[in-house]
């Protein structure tokens, strides 16, 4: 059953302690870093001035591109846990078949369900809840504002008391429910602005750029161990295949070339077309370093591409190869763009020439070629493979593989 949550007069010493919870509410909504803290922190206030507050959670819709939601879950007694929904049809199909949903889906802003009594049981939660003990479920929800994408807040209580909650002792969380709400929404703003700009610019970028590092022209020079990949033959297969079945394609290798940029301390910092753009930062006291960390992510993606394609292929699929040079230099490290429409990346002579030795991977029918300056930093048996002119370059290029490497 579904009924409104009742609130009405109460004495001075009441309306103090709901100002205090409102207080520290609003102080946690400045200062705490996720959802969890909120409510954990107010879920044993609550406890603490005699709610009988067995288990709560707070609700909330993600922008992330991983997951369509967070959750935080209390219970008395144990630690918070925090949860997130991932994208998908089966996390679809889960939420539809929740409490909160059947509210959403009716317009309403507040739910209760007497769990003694049998109500609710068709939600696996509620029923899960009535099993071990619950007598009474609440749900109330708050909305955010309408352009944003987070949506609004759901924050559910349930208690293992005979009777479950008064109904003063709900109207007094229906008064807090704004202030939690308020704080609830800073956090969550604030969070999804790190996590969006780290998936969309890179961790090591995005602190910089939370840092302070915004104006345009602001950087510096940085010596780094350059990645370039380049999907091979990639125009052909847009010729092959439909545009979905193509950023599905992209999406695979990308997601492979990020695996093993990062696990060596890499970020990408630019996605171009079919080509993928990763920098290693060098430590002047050993930039061999940054070079061994370059070399294991290319040999590493280079290994799990052949896997993918192995895979792919026993399905009809096609079999796309990856070209991948690996270069050491100096370069911007900053802003770059116009004042409404920057891009926080390298850009340099470093990065040209990267450009132009990856065009001659296929020349040399090598997937994996190192610059001169790159292999006598890294240090590894090298084939020499010769002195090439590259378009827009004044100096030949001495061009080299890993030794032994077959074509």
């Amino acid at each position: 059953m579904v009924g409104k949550i009742p609130s009405g007069c109460r004495p001075h010493s009441e309306i103090k302690k709901i100002n205090d919870h409102i207080q520290w509410l609003i102080e946690q909504g400045i200062t705490c870093e996720h959802i969890g803290d909120l409510a954990a922190g107010l879920c044993d206030r609550l406890i603490a001035t005699g709610v009988p507050i067995w288990r709560a959670s707070i609700r909330m819709p993600s922008l992330h591109p991983m997951y369509r939601g967070v959750a935080a879950n209390f219970e008395r007694g144990g630690a918070i846990v925090l949860e997130n929904a991932e994208h998908g049809s089966e996390t679809e199909r889960s939420f539809e078949m929740t409490p909160i949903f059947h509210l959403l889906s009716r317009g309403e802003k507040t739910g209760r369900w007497n769990l003694a009594k049998g109500e609710g049981l068709q939600y696996a939660e509620l029923h899960e809840f009535a099993l071990a003990g619950g007598t009474d479920h609440v749900i109330s929800i708050f909305e955010f504002p309408k352009e944003v994408a987070l949506r609004g807040l759901g924050f559910s209580l349930t208690s293992d008391a005979p009777g479950g909650f008064s109904d003063d002792q709900l109207a007094i969380i229906q008064e807090l429910l704004p202030a939690l709400g308020l704080a609830a929404y800073r956090v969550a703003v604030s969070k999804t602005a790190t996590e969006i700009l780290a998936v969309y610019t890179g961790a090591r970028t995005s602190a910089r750029i939370l840092a302070g590092e915004t104006r345009r022209g602001m950087g510096g020079s940085i010596d780094a161990a350059i990645l370039l990949a380049d999907l091979r033959n990639f125009t052909a297969l847009t010729e092959a295949h439909q545009p979905g079945e193509i950023v599905g394609f992209l999406n695979e290798h990308f997601e492979l070339i990020d695996r093993h940029v990062e696990e060596n301390s890499g970020e990408i910092l630019k996605f171009m077309g079919d080509s993928v753009l990763a920098i290693f930062p060098t430590d002047a006291e050993n930039p061999q370093k940054a070079c061994k960390a370059a070399l294991a992510s290319a040999q590493n993606l280079l290994k799990a591409n052949e896997e993918l394609n192995r895979e792919r292929t026993l399905n009809g699929g096609p079999d796309i190869g990856i070209d991948v040079v690996l270069h050491l230099g100096e370069v911007f490290y900053g802003n770059v763009g116009a004042q409404g429409r920057l891009d926080f990346t390298v850009i340099g002579r470093a990065v040209n020439e990267a450009s132009r030795l990856e065009k001659l991977c296929g020349t040399l029918e090598q997937p994996l070629l190192l610059s001169e300056s790159f292999a006598a930093t890294c240090a590894v048996p090298c084939d020499y493979l010769g002195a090439f002119e590259l378009r827009g370059v004044s100096k030949r290029a001495d061009v080299f593989r890993l030794a032994g490497a077959a074509p």
